[in-house]
């Protein structure tokens, strides 16, 4: 069983730390903006509470017991700490802070354009983004909440879904218009394919979905970034199988199209997700992130 506190009143403990550090009641006094009988008074009742003599008075100074020794440097230390935590406290001028991991392209493209939303419905409280790809990075003691890739399926942990995965081919304009155009997915078998290695949903799966079995999905070349294969679609290299929302951008610009609809929604094999300690979901700042950005989410999926 956790012992009770003993604490005595704090305005006899700051009299007797000043009187103590400055060596009289006149200077304790006037630091703490009171009379030197009211200091007097506080000391001689924590002396009461305790039960000990703090002071040797004498004319015009003040000597400190053993007890007041020994009782002195323990409470200055103390009130030393509680002053910078004070100051901490108010530099920060928010209630809470939230630390997010979250993938970076995600961050990037989806997440950035709403944090302002949750800001402004959450004045009290600030973010921390940290971007990351490592799923045990993410769920680390120091992180509050994530949004990871993956399948949703991990245990022990509070698991929201916010996005699934819609893959669609992306290739430069002049690769779809050229001498061998892309109008179906049949005609994939006559381009090179570009292949993400950190995607769950790859090529053999989306052809599967499309029913094109006559592609050979072990050629092409490979990358560990997703934004590396949407720059190998860009020159020219192929054709690139990635998330529209990311490659919006690209998009926007012209520099990539999708050359044909519609895209494939695989739910069961990839998505976007929050993710958090379940004692970390207990927190309300962590719950207040949840709410927002699991309705962020319903609210401004991207259109097929």
């Amino acid at each position: 069983m956790e012992a009770k506190r003993l604490l005595p009143p704090l305005t006899a403990l700051r009299a007797f730390e000043a009187a103590a550090r400055r060596g009289s009641f006149k200077l304790a006094a006037d630091e703490l903006h009171v009379t030197p009988s009211a200091v007097s008074h506080a000391v001689a009742a924590l002396e009461e509470f305790l039960g000990v003599k703090l002071f040797h008075r004498r004319v015009r100074r003040l000597l400190l017991t053993d007890a007041g020794s020994a009782y002195l440097a323990p409470l200055t230390r103390a009130f030393d700490a509680i002053s910078v935590a004070t100051r901490e406290v108010s530099a920060r001028k928010r209630a809470d802070l939230v630390t997010v991991a979250s993938m970076p392209t995600f961050t990037r493209v989806w997440l950035m354009p709403r944090l302002k939303a949750f800001l402004d419905v959450q004045p009290d409280v600030d973010l921390r983004i940290r971007a990351m790809v490592d799923f045990a990075e993410m769920v680390a003691d120091d992180i509050d909440a994530a949004i990871a890739y993956g399948r949703g399926d991990w245990r022990g942990l509070v698991v929201d879904r916010l996005l699934e995965e819609r893959m669609v081919p992306l290739c430069s304009p002049t690769l779809r218009d050229g001498t061998t155009p892309l109008r179906t997915p049949a005609d994939l078998t006559r381009h090179t394919l570009i292949h993400t290695e950190t995607k769950l949903v790859t090529w053999a799966m989306w052809l599967e979905a499309a029913g094109v079995t006559d592609v050979n999905v072990h050629r092409g070349p490979r990358f560990n970034r997703a934004d590396l294969a949407l720059e190998a679609a860009i020159v020219g290299l192929g054709v690139a199988l990635d998330n529209p929302m990311f490659a919006r951008p690209h998009l926007a610009s012209g520099a990539l199209v999708i050359p044909f609809e519609p895209s494939l929604a695989l739910p069961d094999l990839g998505g976007y997700y929050f993710v958090c300690r379940p004692e970390k979901a207990a927190l309300p700042k962590v719950e207040a992130f949840r709410d927002w950005i699991i309705d962020a989410a319903r609210k401004n999926s991207p259109s097929p």
